[in-house]
């Protein structure tokens, strides 16, 4: 039953969303196990419009988190307010206490803004003065980069890229998709935004999470997974060349992380047990943020996606 319900989600968000059934399958990816996205590409590939969608095919409630420089923790996490009529303070929450926020540029915050929106994502808590809220069980981040522009932006340290579970890159559609989203648009303007029928139960979700974590792993293929993390920290086994380009490796954090995408992506394509392949398909949006590169590696044109997909091939399959 979850299966069918989460198909039709998938196929309403690729509905809205023409052209990025990658970024689709990640937002799905992301809801089932549990964890926070960073999107990062030009401004107009549908990373707002995405979230939207997703957040009207959930049952729950979804907020909008323009970030600026002049922001405050406060503004996302509440505050204490004084009341005169009873002479005691009462804390009012703050934006972060809804089931999926969008944080929209992200960087453009400064540090202890984002410190606070971090926190919260990894202990799904809030503390104001000297006391803890609990914030939803259900709680996801969508947080949003503009990779165009460094004026006036506060680049996340890569201990906090670490909390968020992938790091997406977008790019732009081609020719034919373009068509068809500019007839998308017009149609919208002409009949309205579609919805969908009957919005994912929250119980459904958690449902569907504890079937995620009962997908059967190979010991194999558990063992393939371990060695291309271990890979990142210790590549001279591997290849000379690559170990100048890797500063740091991931951490046990990155290992958890895989495998929950790895079995949320098999539990998607409807089996019960997790493939190589599954693992190829998120292992770089696993790890596109928390491997550190060397000045080696700037000098010779390496990115991280160049770096994980050396690493992919060097490393044996089962």
């Amino acid at each position: 039953m979850a299966a069918e319900q989460f198909q039709a989600l998938r196929n309403y968000l690729d509905s809205q969303v023409l052209g990025q059934p990658a970024f689709t399958e990640c937002l799905l990816i992301a809801l089932l196990a549990d964890g926070h996205l960073l999107v990062e590409g030009p401004p107009g590939l549908a990373k707002t419009r995405a979230v939207n969608a997703l957040a009207k095919g959930i049952e729950g409630d979804f907020h909008r988190i323009q970030f600026t420089p002049d922001l405050l923790p406060a503004d996302l996490t509440g505050t204490d307010i004084y009341r005169p009529e009873t002479g005691e303070f009462v804390f009012q929450p703050g934006p972060v206490f809804h089931h999926i926020i969008l944080a929209d540029e992200i960087n453009r915050a400064p540090a202890k803004v984002q410190s606070a929106l971090l926190e919260a994502m990894a202990e799904r808590q809030v503390t104001v003065g000297q006391k803890t809220y609990p914030l939803p069980k259900l709680f996801m981040v969508l947080a949003t980069q503009n990779p165009l522009e460094q004026e006036g932006t506060y680049p996340l340290p890569e201990a906090q890229l670490d909390r968020f579970l992938m790091h997406l890159n977008l790019s732009y559609p081609n020719a034919d998709v373009e068509r068809d989203i500019l007839r998308l648009t017009r149609g919208e303007e002409l009949q309205g935004q579609a919805t969908m029928p009957q919005p994912l139960r929250q119980e459904d979700i958690f449902q569907a999470r504890r079937e995620v974590l009962s997908i059967y792993m190979d010991d194999a293929v558990e063992n393939y997974l371990v060695q291309l993390i271990v890979a990142t920290r210790q590549p001279e086994f591997y290849d000379p060349n690559v170990a100048r380009w890797l500063s740091y490796g991931a951490s046990p954090r990155a290992t958890i992380a895989l495998d929950r995408c790895a079995r949320a992506r098999a539990w998607l394509q409807q089996r019960d047990f997790v493939t190589p392949d599954d693992i190829h398909a998120v292992y770089a949006n696993v790890l596109r943020h928390r491997i550190i590169l060397s000045y080696q590696a700037e000098a010779d044109g390496m990115n991280a996606d160049h770096v994980l997909a050396q690493l992919l091939q060097l490393v044996p399959a089962p």
